[in-house]
């Protein structure tokens, strides 16, 4: 029997659907829905058809055999405040499930060939900060700063998708449980934090695929550090650490104030008494909070998800709706991630 069950419960949470919700639109009690959502039962051509409308996932999307391709729902690794709202994680995450889905959905039957991979490693091996080194050099990125993160990041196939959390309290997540990992990054966030998330979700990817460990966050975090501000190139600037430096070097590393400080202080560059009177002054000056300088950092868009959508239309000429049905839509103007927004004529 197809995991349709699977589908049904991620599409739904990811719409922001309770059980109630959906069943009311389908004109089915709450148990029926529960037992199609636990694959004790499997719904008629109607009822498909109805979840087809009210979900905006296509009949073959819902009834496709995801658990094939390791693309059913599963946990992500998650860069959150411990106060974020259980209700706001948990869409986030269901939001991060179906795009991986789509992305499953899609990619099986237009393949793509990434120019560089996600190394793996296993952190008992292999120290985070040694797993950066190893990336940089299999992606032969350029000595020092990184230029463009996110293309590097899509160089390797990894979808990034950006989306507006509606909190401030969480960051990013990412998923690897399929050929194509994803990342979904807060786009609320200003450009240094962004950065700096996308680091620590890919330092997950490489680190955390199959290891599971309480030591996880401070291993994602090591890995982006060394990765955006390699030790033996960035050491020598650490000195004279004045306000006016930091913001200086926050332009050329496109990371925050707070996070060049804490490299320094962690490479043992400067002492704890340092490093409390640098937050007491960010503090003072309100800057914990709202850095300056952020703006002056160029902005990184993702490209990879809406170049697939584009070379279906533009070279594989399909219509907007068929490029849609290939990414389990059934509504193509809901597609915001693999496809552009339409562009309309306007009466003058």
């Amino acid at each position: 029997m197809n995991q349709i069950g699977d589908v049904i419960l991620t599409s739904r949470r990811a719409a922001g659907m309770t059980q109630e919700d959906l069943a009311e639109q389908l004109g089915i009690t709450q148990a029926a829905l529960s037992r199609y959502e636990n694959n004790l039962r499997e719904p008629d051509s109607e009822i498909l058809e109805r979840m087809s409308r009210a979900l905006d996932v296509s009949v073959p999307f819902l009834t496709h055999a995801f658990r094939l391709q390791g693309a059913i729902a599963a946990d992500a690794h998650m860069r959150r405040q411990k106060t974020t709202k259980a209700s706001d994680w948990k869409l986030a995450e269901a939001k991060l499930n179906l795009y991986r889905m789509r992305a499953a959905f899609l990619l099986q039957r237009v393949p793509m060939t990434p120019q560089n991979h996600v190394p793996t490693f296993d952190p008992d091996d292999t120290t985070p900060a040694d797993a950066a080194r190893i990336l940089r050099a299999q992606w032969k990125m350029p000595i020092g700063a990184v230029r463009n993160l996110t293309r590097w990041v899509e160089s390797a196939g990894v979808i990034v998708v950006e989306q507006d959390f509606g909190t401030h309290r969480m960051d990013g997540l990412s998923q690897w449980a399929s050929d194509y990992p994803i990342i979904m990054l807060n786009s609320a966030l200003p450009a240094d934090r962004k950065r700096m998330t996308l680091a620590h979700e890919l330092g997950h990817l490489v680190l955390h695929n199959t290891y599971i460990d309480a030591d996880m966050e401070v291993q994602a975090n090591e890995f982006a550090a060394e990765l955006l501000m390699p030790a033996h190139i960035i050491e020598s600037e650490f000195r004279n650490l004045t306000p006016a430096k930091l913001l200086a070097m926050k332009q050329v590393w496109g990371v925050s104030m707070q996070a060049l400080y804490d490299r320094a202080y962690r490479m043992g560059k400067v002492s704890t008494d340092d490093r409390q009177r640098f937050y007491r002054s960010l503090n003072a000056r309100g800057w914990k909070v709202n850095e300056p300088g952020s703006e002056k950092i160029p902005p990184e868009t993702p490209e990879l998800a809406r170049s697939i959508g584009e070379m279906l239309i533009s070279k594989a000429g399909l219509s907007r709706e068929e490029a849609a049905a290939l990414i389990g839509h059934r509504v193509a103007a809901n597609e915001t991630v693999f496809l552009s927004p339409e562009k309309r004529l306007r009466a003058v």
